[in-house]
């Protein structure tokens, strides 16, 4: 145990010390890649294990040019259905010894300030997590020499990145076949900004689906549930009939169903109701919603195995990639028999 007051740092000189070893020795010991004699090596941990020290990462990027430091960028901090995005990003991050480093775009309308931070904090690379980032944002990070990855963009030949994300077009399609197989015929789609990716690829692959089936299609603004609920109300208010809904996201169509239940429509009985992601709350009793799931997990992984070999490797450029989605069915629109 050591013999220090608890409020006093332990220091790389300390170590040193305790070890008998030069400061450099220290240093090389928790370097990844420095040369280092396993003896020497084995007295320092055991020293610092002792003492309690842990390296100084901001000393070390000084060092080394590496900050370990990973600009996660977002407008989505808000939506519930992100909060499994997130929570796999940090942690599967810290894991590797990195440390996230979070960038809100929710009032950041140019992306600028955001651009500006990670610029200052000389983050190790990006990851752009949502579909509707400010306009020229990854290219701004690519121009300022970051590594960039975006997740949930529009693969093609635009990205200025490379990009992960799901099969959108195909999602909206398998939505889209599913209503017509259960006989729905006057369908209707709810998405989120006019602008957002995710939406426009969600109702192109829809409306390609069910062809003159769609009777209507509104852009309600945000992901949000307040925002699903008043556009199902308008729907619902224009007395045009419709028997199934098509939301760009679960948290829309999650608000699109307590706008049923407040004008006593009932679901799926009067109109069935499907969302897109799978979040958490779609599988609750009290909506059980039949929606397309995202396959989250695999996508984070994807993402950070990429960015991770990129900064290792500046010609490790990863390629932008595209998985596939799944119709997971519930009782607000249930599977034919």
């Amino acid at each position: 145990m050591s013999t220090r007051a608890s409020s006093s740092r332990i220091t790389a000189k300390d170590v040193a010390e305790r070890a008998g070893v030069s400061i450099s020795a220290v240093s090389r010991t928790f370097t990844e890649g420095a040369s280092v004699s396993e003896r020497t090596r084995q007295r320092v941990t055991a020293a610092a294990d002792e003492l309690g020290y842990r390296p100084n990462q901001l000393a070390r990027s000084l060092m080394t040019g590496r900050t370990a430091l990973i600009g996660l960028v977002s407008n989505h901090f808000a939506n519930p259905a992100f909060m499994e995005v997130f929570d796999l990003f940090t942690r599967e991050l810290q894991a590797r010894g990195l440390r996230p480093l979070l960038a809100n775009l929710g009032e950041d309308e140019d992306g600028r300030a955001a651009l500006d931070m990670l610029r200052q904090y000389s983050v190790d690379a990006v990851l752009i997590a949502t579909s509707a980032p400010p306009d020229g944002f990854a290219a701004s990070c690519k121009e300022a020499g970051m590594p960039v990855l975006h997740v949930f963009g529009r693969a093609g030949r635009s990205s200025p990145v490379p990009v992960a994300t799901v099969d959108n077009v195909a999602g909206g399609s398998l939505v889209g076949e599913a209503m017509l197989a259960c006989g729905r015929k006057r369908l209707a789609f709810i998405g989120g900004s006019a602008h957002d990716a995710s939406t426009i690829d969600r109702g192109d692959g829809f409306a390609r689906a069910v062809g003159n089936a769609l009777t209507r299609s509104i852009h309600a603004g945000d992901y949000t549930h307040e925002h699903g609920r008043k556009a199902m109300l308008g729907l619902l208010d224009e007395g045009k009939p419709i028997d199934a809904v098509f939301c760009a996201d679960d948290v829309l169509a999650l608000g699109a169903i307590d706008a049923c239940r407040e004008r006593g429509v009932t679901v799926p009985d009067d109109i069935a109701v499907v969302g897109f992601d799978d979040m958490p709350l779609a599988s609750w009793a009290s909506y059980s919603l039949t929606t397309v799931r995202q396959p989250i997990r695999a996508m984070v992984l994807h993402a950070i195995e990429r960015i991770v070999a990129w900064t290792g490797d500046d010609t490790a450029t990863p390629r932008s990639r595209l998985f596939p989605c799944e119709l997971v069915w519930r009782d607000s629109l249930r599977k034919p028999a």
